[in-house]
């Protein structure tokens, strides 16, 4: 019988230097020698993940060979782009604004989300705002269905449950913005002939909180492999301004403001961590009750939440299937 791991709030705490150390090597390795690339193009939102990207990139590349991208939209958060901003000057990296709102509009983003809402909200029109939210799992019981909370111009707001259409409708529009993005990245990458970082924390990668082809694209993804409390870690060793490690990581892709936890998580982040570090060691549901602070049959739904998500998102992870073997080129 194998014995238990003991855990707790600090069995996630990392050597910090060490990481650092460890991971702009490998960026420099990535880049350099194995993608052939002058540097690295990263586009940075005000969150914690990007942030630390391009931090860690200006480290393992130098800032002059780092372009840090600014695409906000109609629906952006003014603080992103003045947090991003804070990340630009303290690097003293070259940085870029693209409004891809023009683009999006074009491409129909906000006419088909305000549609597919109408579906639920036949009201919903020219001055409302929205997001979309799943119920409470850990306590509810319910099934993760969302649903769409819409405000009015008057400030009256209301949750409707989302039919399967309306809310695949919204999801295949507000996606339009995430690939928009990529596409404004890659455009950059090509033009001074860079790679492109991608900012994935080990949560999000691991429980699929990432568009295929949009932020899930990249040439190399620095942070994949640290759990979200450990970015923080990195964070406060790499001198990421206090304002951005401060704040509550953001979804900032719907009108409504709208954290993480109540779009995808049904935990504190820190807390997520920690179960699915349990769930990747194999601890039983008992013994990390304690370290979480909650109920061990609320451990053991988190259990069944984090391999649910696995299944379901795994698409998002496949490379496009081939029909038939075609040989490595070496």
């Amino acid at each position: 019988m194998q014995p238990t791991l003991a855990i707790s709030k600090d069995t996630l705490r990392i050597d910090a230097a060490a990481e650092v150390a460890h991971i702009t090597a490998a960026i420099r390795e990535t880049v350099v020698h194995q993608l052939h690339r002058k540097g690295a193009v990263v586009g940075v939102s005000g969150g914690i993940d990007s942030s630390v990207v391009a931090f860690l990139c200006a480290r393992a590349l130098g800032k002059e060979r780092v372009q840090i991208l600014f695409t906000p939209e109609s629906d952006s958060s003014s603080d992103s782009l003045r947090l991003g901003r804070m990340v630009a000057d303290a690097l003293g990296a070259d940085s870029q604004l693209e409004d891809i709102a023009p683009i999006l509009k074009a491409a129909g983003c906000y006419e088909r989300r305000d549609a597919a809402i109408r579906r639920v909200v036949p009201e919903y029109g020219p001055g409302w705002k929205s997001k979309i939210v799943l119920p409470d799992l850990l306590t509810s019981g319910q099934y993760p269905i969302f649903s769409v909370v819409v405000q009015s111009p008057s400030g009256e707001r209301k949750q409707i449950r989302l039919t399967a259409e309306a809310y695949l409708g919204i999801l295949a529009a507000t996606n339009l913005k995430q690939r928009t993005r990529k596409l404004i990245e890659y455009y950059y990458a090509d033009l001074k002939h860079y790679a492109v970082a991608g900012t994935p924390n080990r949560l999000e990668y691991d429980q699929g909180f990432f568009v295929k082809y949009g932020d899930g694209a990249a040439d190399f993804k620095p942070i994949a492999h640290l759990y979200k409390s450990q970015v923080f870690q990195l964070a406060a060793y790499l001198g990421v301004p206090r304002e951005i490690q401060e704040r509550t990581p953001t979804t900032d892709t719907y009108s409504l403001e709208q954290t993480q936890e109540e779009f995808y998580f049904s935990l504190p982040l820190e807390k997520m961590d920690l179960c699915l570090y349990g769930k990747n060691n194999a601890i039983p549901a008992a013994a990390l009750a304690p370290a979480v602070g909650i109920p061990e049959a609320q451990v053991e739904r988190m259990y069944s939440m984090i391999e649910s998500k696995r299944n379901a998102t795994r698409y998002l992870h496949l490379a496009p299937v081939l029909m038939s073997p075609v040989p490595e080129i070496e």
